[in-house]
């Protein structure tokens, strides 16, 4: 009787220690997501006019898939609207949360204050609500979908 119980017990005892382990790995999983996300979502509203070709390399390096794609095409489109538009724009994440979990992928949404400075103008705060559509690539977590959450959507 005494070895049943023990076999029992040591059952209970290891099914509780992979769940921990699991329940473990899930929860790192998720805030490493959240805080790409978070990471990601500031980098797309963050731009300098005068430094494009950095600002748009650091949108393709937190992206993948279609929305990488998508940079790439419209890349000399953006770079001549960035240029003629003479603005520097700092995107800052207020708040994010994750609202969708199932690796290898997740859904960030954030409140993003962006401060747009137009050359030799005052600087214009904005705010946003934003939704990333996030990938777990080789390399980490990256944007696949980004776009503003309407005003009234729930």
């Amino acid at each position: 009787m005494l070895g049943v119980a023990a076999v029992v017990v040591a059952a209970g005892f290891a099914g509780w220690s992979g769940w921990t382990w699991w329940d473990a790995d899930q929860t790192a999983a998720r805030e490493a997501a959240l805080d790409s996300g978070r990471r990601a979502i500031a980098t797309f509203n963050t731009l300098d006019y005068r430094r494009i070709d950095e600002g748009l390399d650091r949108w393709q390096r937190v992206s993948t898939g279609a929305l990488t794609d998508e940079l790439r095409q419209t890349g000399e489109g953006s770079r001549k609207q960035i240029e003629q538009a003479k603005t520097v724009t700092e995107g800052r994440v207020l708040d994010a949360a994750i609202t969708e979990f199932d690796p290898p992928r997740a859904t960030v949404i954030a409140a993003v204050e962006i401060v747009v400075t137009p050359d030799g103008g005052q600087p214009v705060t904005k705010r946003s609500r934003m939704r990333a559509e996030l990938v777990r690539t080789d390399t980490g977590w990256k944007v696949g979908a980004l776009g503003q959450i309407p005003a009234g959507a729930v």
